[in-house]
């Protein structure tokens, strides 16, 4: 991991359904941070929910509305920043999220993911009558994505509370290799 960057905030990224939210607040508290998420900060902005933006504006909007957040994130620090799944497909993202950012990505199977995610119909990518084959090409096709993360950590058979320790342990470690000028 390149360390040569100002780390002052905490970007969760992976898939729906991996826990980036519910972690991302624990963390928050325990670190006294700030707690932001990327899809409540769109529908505060929109005035509606991601299903209706995706309905009504379509995916290209949608994602047009993530980039323009990122950026303005660039400006936060003592933040935990929970992102949506498909944030760091445009790479332009992700590079962003890094100026300033630990990004740890939380990884979780398709099997668990569905387990999580359930028939909720508020996950406009996965409406559909078998969405496990849809989580399995959307991991597929965000993978190398998702790898580009500082942190991968694997959620599958972890309590979010452990996971969130986890977080806590890896952002503790690159802040305290930091101060010390350590790369």
């Amino acid at each position: 991991m390149q360390m040569n960057r100002k780390i002052r905030n905490l970007a969760l990224i992976g898939f729906m359904g991996v826990g980036k939210s519910t972690v991302g607040r624990i963390v928050a508290e325990r670190l006294g941070f700030g707690y932001m998420d990327t899809d409540e900060l769109i529908e505060a902005r929109c005035g509606k929910t991601i299903p209706c933006i995706f309905a009504e504006d379509g995916e290209e909007r949608f994602r047009e509305l993530e980039y323009e957040i990122t950026l303005e994130l660039e400006t936060v620090s003592d933040t935990v920043i929970s992102t949506g799944g498909g944030l760091v497909v445009n790479p332009e993202n992700m590079e962003s999220l890094k100026k300033h950012a630990l990004v740890v990505c939380l990884w979780a199977s398709p099997r668990t993911i569905c387990k999580r995610v359930g028939k909720k119909n508020t996950r406009p990518l996965l409406d559909e009558a078998e969405p496990i084959n849809k989580v399995k090409s959307l991991l597929e096709a965000r993978k190398p994505h998702y790898k580009k993360a500082d942190v991968l950590l694997n959620v599958d058979r972890r309590s979010l509370s452990r996971v969130s320790q986890v977080v806590i342990q890896n952002f503790k470690m690159v802040a305290d290799n930091h101060e010390r000028g350590d790369s």
